[in-house]
């Protein structure tokens, strides 16, 4: 087996996932997002380990992406609220969820239906910003900022 190459491809991809693709960051988030933000709450609906939430809830507040904020002193507790940036992860959330359901589901056995602000079932769509059409894999092109890398990986041995 090949040893994990010492400097892999600079991805955002990456770095997203080292801060919310821990096990129960994202679910902590779509509970938050629900408005379930009490201690309680997210460790009923999420089914974590209290020392694993805890943790999750701490780097998630480090990183920006949720804020605590108290509601009650005595005992003092706080609940948990998105901010900018991790309402900003939401569109994430419902195009992972509508994946699911047509990848991972029958039609009849979604556990849960989001439905938009027009009144319709919200069914989540990649576009484009310029033109506003959908976002297919055939009309992608990938072009490498990253100082010595091209699509197909590293320019010279690293």
């Amino acid at each position: 087996m090949a040893a994990a190459p010492k400097n892999p491809r600079p991805c955002s991809i990456a770095d997203a996932l080292a801060l919310v693709g821990e096990k129960y960051s994202l679910l902590v988030l779509r509970e938050v997002c629900l408005g379930n933000g009490r201690f309680d709450q997210l460790v009923r609906n999420i089914g974590a380990p209290r020392d694993i939430l805890a943790t999750r809830l701490r780097r998630l507040v480090d990183a920006g992406i949720l804020t605590r904020q108290p509601y009650s002193e005595r005992p003092q507790r706080f609940e948990y609220r998105p901010t900018r940036a991790g309402l900003e992860l939401e569109p994430v959330l419902m195009t992972l969820m509508e994946w699911g359901d047509r990848h991972l589901r029958a039609d009849d056995d979604r556990p849960m239906v989001i439905e938009h602000a027009c009144g319709s079932e919200l069914v989540p769509q990649v576009t484009c910003r310029a033109c506003g059409d959908a976002v297919r894999h055939e009309d992608l092109t990938a072009h490498p900022q990253a100082p010595g890398w091209t699509v197909t990986g590293p320019t010279a041995a690293r």
